[in-house]
């Protein structure tokens, strides 16, 4: 029944009384116990709509009708409006639908409503992780990007985190542009080019000013070339970390041999286990073939390219032990830990772990 329906009904039931109280007081005195039966029949269909869950409007309109006549006065029997229900006693209604053992719509809507932010969080926790490991990867980065020996040389490419979040690809680049735009490469290739015009190594440059110059151009491409290769885009290719992590801890011996195995090794990003380090190799590699670009002729051949990618080696195996070892020499000499106590806490797990390492090779050879 709509709205207007129940409301047409509602007006029309009061006119239908006052023109039929003639007719209704003779119908009242004649069958006074049918009024008491309709009234019954009501109460009980109101009882049946209510466990169903019919609207509460029906439900206001259905108990309307007036109830049973008062002691010592008679009261006509108004028949009910067609609109209401008029279920006899003897109507079988079915049964009865208990609002605990089947929840209503509006109770299912809530109860997705209540699910639905659960889905959202659990699907958006992926990309929410990522998040705050780039996050914490890119501050791990600006930290290291603050690293240099006596406050000159930088050490960029040196972690001090054993468990350090690997780099995404742009933070990989990031650190190989950083490194070869840093001012100490600038002056670093001054040098170099100084002490091949010294040396005469170089040939093809002419003397002086002019040849000072070149030889220092060819001195930063061939540092730009090998850094961006090596520390970005061969490592982006292989999906491995380009920097080196330091061990801090153990015998001098032991952390020696491991700075020199990172030149050919290195923790790949999504196994985090040690690979060969093909940024180092292959950019290395690269590095002196792109070089033969720009050398003038009589420095350029697979020989030549051979022995610089040997140097470059070379050079980075010193440099891993140089880097391995300097936090040592610096709270040594300098009195200051670039480590900023990893170094003692390392330290300590070893010797702990070591000590009780002891009692059981005791046994083991008893």
């Amino acid at each position: 029944m709509t709205r207007h329906a129940r409301f047409h009904c509602f007006l029309s039931a009061p006119l239908g009384i006052l023109l039929g109280l003639a007719p209704l007081a003779a119908a009242a005195q004649t069958s006074p116990n049918h009024l008491s039966a309709s009234s019954t029949t009501t109460q009980d269909t109101n009882a049946t709509i209510a466990t169903v869950g019919v609207s509460a409007t029906l439900t206001a309109a259905s108990t309307t009708p007036v109830g049973p006549a008062a002691p010592g006065k008679d009261l006509p029997n108004a028949p009910l409006p067609s609109c209401l229900p008029t279920t006899t006693p003897q109507e079988d209604t079915g049964p009865a639908v208990s609002s605990s053992a089947q929840p209503t719509g509006s109770e299912s809507l809530q109860t997705q409503g209540q699910s639905l932010p659960d889905n959202q969080t659990s699907s958006s926790n992926p990309s929410s992780a990522q998040e705050s490991q780039h996050q914490k990867a890119a501050e791990q980065l600006k930290e290291e990007e603050k690293q240099r020996v006596v406050g000159i040389v930088p050490t960029f490419n040196v972690t001090y985190h054993q468990d350090a979040v690997p780099l995404s690809p742009g933070q990989k680049m990031d650190l190989a542009l950083h490194s070869t735009l840093d001012i100490f490469t600038f002056v670093s290739a001054f040098a170099e080019a100084g002490y091949y015009e010294v040396d005469d190594d170089l040939v093809g440059f002419s003397w002086g000013a002019k040849g000072y110059f070149e030889r220092t151009g060819v001195a930063y491409l061939d540092t730009a070339d090998g850094t961006v290769l090596s520390t970005g885009v061969v490592p982006i290719l292989f999906r491995q970390d380009p920097r080196y992590f330091r061990l801090g801890y153990g015998p001098k011996w032991h952390r020696t041999w491991y700075a020199l195995a990172s030149s050919f090794v290195a923790k790949g990003d999504r196994s985090g286990k040690w690979e060969p380090n093909y940024g180092n190799l292959l950019g290395n590699l690269a590095a002196g073939g792109v070089s033969n670009l720009y050398y003038p002729p009589g420095n350029t051949s697979v020989g030549l390219t051979m022995t610089n990618f040997a140097i470059q080696i070379a050079e980075g195996m010193a440099g891993a032990v140089f880097e391995e070892f300097w936090p040592d020499i610096s709270r040594k000499l300098l009195h200051r830990d670039p480590t900023h106590g990893l170094d003692a806490g390392r330290e300590a797990e070893y010797e702990t772990n070591e000590a009780r390492k002891q009692p059981q090779q005791q046994s083991q050879s008893q």
